[in-house]
């Protein structure tokens, strides 16, 4: 099978396309034609700083959309021609005998991690899709506990996760505030439903949100970008508020403001299954794209992908990632999308 490989870590011309060999499907396993595959910056930090698992030679890549092409013996939820998205592999983990990842024609996936790709969405738009969703939801559901009613900040509200978060937040009955850098994605932010857009090159977050809330700051923040993004948070979170970070908490945070304001601080990592191979939890995110799935096909969700490329130029998506400000999300076509 065609396959992108990781062949040592360094920089994004490591990438190498090629062929392999065609993973085998395991008792607990679906075998995925894959049509389209998704791209997310940890994909260039595995790349740059090595995997979770083993070592290069491997197939990068978390996200992914296809078609079912066999089932082992214990599979009971799909057979060959269903249509799913998934998030898993990509980490450096082996699967039917193949490094499993998704720049590639065909992975090994348990049945788990699967769920029915929304009816609405082509293979391109769908493989986009799963870890951003995943990591939205579990942020703002799990480690917020959000409720209706609140206000919320959503740092970098037009990239990947960002705009998925906007519209969960929304749906939960949330008023959204939002960052980003330009008037284009301004306006992108707005028919999202943002209800405050602060444009932080001309604007200051803390100072925004303070006279948003009436000096008392908002009820979640969700940090999408780390450093001092998460710094200049903690006084424009309330009382007894939440913090949500999806990045390292810098070095320099002020703990001692945090803990005065009891502010409660979350760490977001939707990859944590799959690296501590705990199957309840990889089954339950396999929940979320099912509950995901129908709010799209209701028309109460969307994906952007603003970038599409062939399998073989999976390097030039890595470096338009690291190039940094990107709407949406980026996707690599590898099937027929339309099928």
């Amino acid at each position: 099978m065609r396959a992108v490989m990781m062949n040592t870590t360094g920089e994004a011309d490591v990438l190498t396309p090629g062929e392999t060999t065609l993973p085998t499907c395991g008792p607990d396993d679906l075998l995925i034609r894959i049509m389209a595959a998704g791209v997310n910056p940890v994909d260039t930090k595995l790349r740059s700083r090595g995997l979770y698992f083993g070592s290069a030679p491997a197939i990068l890549g978390c996200d992914g959309a296809g078609i079912v092409e066999a089932t082992g013996e214990n599979v009971s939820r799909f057979e060959p021609g269903d249509a799913v998205y998934y998030c898993y592999g990509g980490l450096g983990q082996q699967r039917g005998g193949q490094s499993a990842g998704n720049y590639a024609e065909y992975i090994a996936i348990p049945e788990i991690c699967a769920a029915q790709k929304p009816d609405c969405l082509d293979f391109t738009d769908a493989a986009g899709a799963p870890l951003v969703l995943i990591t939205a939801w579990e942020s703002l559901f799990d480690r917020a506990r959000l409720q209706a009613g609140q206000k919320i900040y959503i740092g970098a509200g037009a990239g990947g996760v960002g705009h998925v978060a906007i519209q969960l937040a929304k749906l939960a009955g949330c008023s959204v505030a939002t960052s980003v850098s330009s008037d284009e994605k301004a306006e992108f932010v707005r028919q999202l439903g943002a209800d405050l857009i602060i444009n932080y090159r001309e604007q200051q977050v803390t100072e925004a949100l303070l006279a948003w809330t009436d000096g008392t700051g908002v009820d979640v923040a969700f940090d999408t970008v780390g450093g001092q993004s998460f710094n200049q948070l903690v006084t424009a979170t309330r009382v007894y508020g939440d913090i949500v970070t999806i990045l390292q908490v810098p070095e320099d945070t002020d703990w001692k403001t945090i803990r005065m304001r009891n502010i409660r601080v979350s760490q977001e990592l939707m990859l944590t299954p799959a690296v501590m191979q705990m199957d309840e939890a990889l089954a339950y995110q396999g929940d979320i794209l099912e509950q995901c799935a129908q709010l799209f096909d209701e028309r109460k969700l969307s994906v952007f992908v603003s970038e599409t490329l062939p399998l073989e130029q999976a390097a030039k998506a890595h470096q338009m990632i690291e190039a940094g400000s990107m709407t949406g999300k980026l996707v690599l076509e590898i099937g027929d999308s339309d099928a």
